[in-house]
């Protein structure tokens, strides 16, 4: 396993007398062919702790990478916020990189990996709790839109969803989004494939869920000015949804557009909904921790 240091930036700077850390690793994924990078949060004391924490998996949009949202979303002040108030607890949060829309596309196996690879070098590597639930996922964008088809195709998985402004589109991605031109739906003459689209977005996975006894509870939001119209297609999931689980999902539209003020304003709003849906850290406390 390699690990990276962030460069140096406000963006890593916390809360004063809690320190969370942040650092980026890579391992080699044998789905990709190639190293798989990613950050992680460390809650303050994780090292001499000795316990097990829940975890989530926060996903970027079409083009990040897994630095996106330490550096733009401000993701390790927020999470130190939110666990020395003690609005969520303390938990380990895994940022991915991605050069596929977190589906299994044209261009790489990206799902495939994050199952296979990911999941596994993650529960292998640091202490997180490793049932359903122990483990959470959220995103914005195309990370939102990879939060969706998640935790309705594997709901065993997940304990709860946070989709942030999902590019969940239906039926087809508007003109003016990146899906168009992404590699993850070009086919090998480098056209848009619908078919593709289809074939990978949420409505592929819906009917099974519906009719599944598994609930996993979801938070959607979106900007009221999003210029995807998101705030449209989010409430469309969101009818599609309610009437199975009228008190497990939740829509939020919020003034903005799709960026990133709003996805790191409603950062803490979607952290408290999944780690409200989580196990408390487990496991005996070392000497050390406890003295």
């Amino acid at each position: 396993m390699k690990v990276f240091a962030l460069a140096a930036s406000a963006a890593l700077v916390g809360v004063p007398g809690y320190a969370g850390e942040i650092a980026t690793y890579s391992f080699a994924s044998e789905t990709l062919e190639r190293e798989y990078a990613y950050t992680v949060y460390l809650p303050d004391g994780y090292d001499e702790s000795g316990l097990s924490y829940p975890h989530m998996y926060l996903l970027h949009g079409s083009g990040g990478d897994e630095t996106n949202w330490v550096i733009k979303g401000q993701a390790k002040r927020v999470l130190d916020e939110a666990i020395a108030d003690g609005t969520i607890p303390p938990a380990v949060v895994i940022m991915p990189g991605s050069l596929s829309w977190w589906v299994d596309g044209y261009n790489e196996p990206a799902e495939t990996a994050f199952f296979d690879d990911l999941i596994p070098h993650i529960e292998a590597t640091w202490r997180v709790i490793p049932e359903r639930e122990g483990r959470v996922v959220g995103g914005l964008s195309a990370g939102g839109y990879g939060t969706v088809n998640f935790v309705l195709e594997h709901p065993d998985m997940f304990a709860a969803g946070a989709a942030m402004s999902p590019a969940s589109y239906l039926p087809q991605p508007p003109e003016s989004s990146s899906a168009n031109r992404h590699a993850t739906y070009l086919d090998a003459e480098g056209n848009y494939d619908p078919e593709k689209w289809t074939e990978l977005n949420y409505t592929a996975y819906l009917d099974d869920y519906l009719a599944g006894d598994i609930v996993v509870p979801l938070y959607i939001n979106s900007g009221d000015h999003d210029v995807f119209d998101i705030a449209y297609h989010g409430a469309v999931l969101y009818q599609k949804l309610r009437e199975h689980q009228p008190t497990d999902v939740e829509y939020r539209v919020v003034d903005g557009d799709h960026e990133w003020r709003v996805w790191a304003e409603t950062l803490p709003e979607a952290l408290e909904y999944v780690f409200s849906h989580t196990v408390l850290p487990r496991g005996e406390a070392t000497a050390a921790a406890s003295e």
